[in-house]
C-alpha cells in the first residue's frame, strides 16, 4: 500500500511526465503532418527533456492533478519562453564614413 505522502509526490510527478510526453507526441504529429524530416536523435532528447521538465513542474504545481498534467505539458514552452526572453541577440554595427570637409 502506498502511503499518502508518497502518493502526493508520485502522482503529480507521473502526471507531469505524461504531460511532457504528450507534448512530445503532439510535436511529432505536427512535424509529420507538415512532412518535415524527423531527426530521431533530436526528437528522443527533446522528449526526454520534456519528461524531466514535466516531472518537476508537476511536483511544483501539485495543487490539483489536472494542474500537474497541464504544467507538464506546458513546462517546455515555459522554459523556452524564459530562455528566449534572456537570449542575447547579435547586434551588427556598420562602419560610418565621415563626410568630406
Amino acid at each position: 500500500m502506498v502511503s499518502e505522502q508518497v502518493a502526493s509526490i508520485l502522482y503529480p510527478a507521473l502526471l507531469g511526465g505524461v504531460g511532457g510526453l504528450t507534448r512530445g507526441v503532439v510535436g511529432l504529429l505536427k512535424a509529420l503532418s507538415l512532412r518535415r524530416k524527423i531527426l530521431w536523435g533530436y526528437y528522443a532528447i527533446t522528449v526526454g527533456v520534456a519528461l524531466i521538465i514535466g516531472v518537476f513542474t508537476g511536483l511544483i504545481f501539485n495543487f490539483d492533478y489536472r494542474l500537474s498534467l497541464l504544467a507538464g505539458y506546458a513546462g517546455t514552452d515555459i522554459l523556452e519562453g524564459i530562455y528566449k526572453s534572456f537570449a542575447v541577440q547579435k547586434v551588427y554595427v556598420g562602419s560610418v564614413k565621415a563626410g568630406k570637409k
